[in-house]
């Protein structure tokens, strides 16, 4: 994740799950920090993630995580 913070975001952890999250969010799996390019609904509430590394997660509507996503200051 080479990219830079735009000037006036704020950056701030918040607490995902399938009904919540965004494209942009930086979600930390495995060590590594995955930034979420698309998003893909599934039946019964799941989504796909589509990472801008090409890999995939699905969370269920149980599943709980941290993420750090970008605010815009106004």
């Amino acid at each position: 994740m080479t990219e830079r913070t735009p000037i006036g975001a704020l950056v701030s952890h918040v607490e995902i799950t399938s009904a919540t999250v965004q494209r942009g969010d930086i979600i930390q799996v495995g060590g590594r920090a995955c930034r979420v390019s698309n998003l893909f609904q599934l039946p019964q509430g799941a989504k796909q993630l589509l990472f801008e590394s090409g890999e995939l997660l699905t969370i269920h509507t149980r599943t709980r995580l941290v993420a750090l996503r970008m605010l815009r200051r106004r």
